[in-house]
C-alpha cells in the first residue's frame, strides 16, 4: 500500500544522517521503525497478559507472599 508521510524538517535531516550511516535508504529505516513499534507494542500487550494471568490465577499466593 502506498502511503504518504509528512516528516518534520528536522527529523528528515535525522533520517538521512542515519539512512546514510546504515547505508540503507530512509524509506527502508522508516520501515524499520514501524516494525520495531508494532514488536514493542506486541511485547508489552504479551507482558500485560501474563501478568493479569499471574495475578488473577496466583492471587492467594501473591497475599500469602505480600504479608511475609
Amino acid at each position: 500500500m502506498a502511503m504518504t508521510v509528512r516528516i518534520p524538517e528536522a527529523l528528515d535531516r535525522q533520517l538521512e544522517t542515519l539512512a546514510e550511516a546504515q547505508k540503507i535508504s530512509k524509506h527502508a529505516l522508516l520501515l524499520q521503525g514501524a516494525a520495531l513499534v508494532v514488536e514493542q507494542y506486541s511485547r508489552r500487550t504479551e507482558i500485560d497478559s501474563a501478568i493479569d494471568f499471574v495475578v488473577s490465577h496466583d492471587a492467594a499466593l501473591l497475599k500469602r507472599l505480600e504479608d511475609s
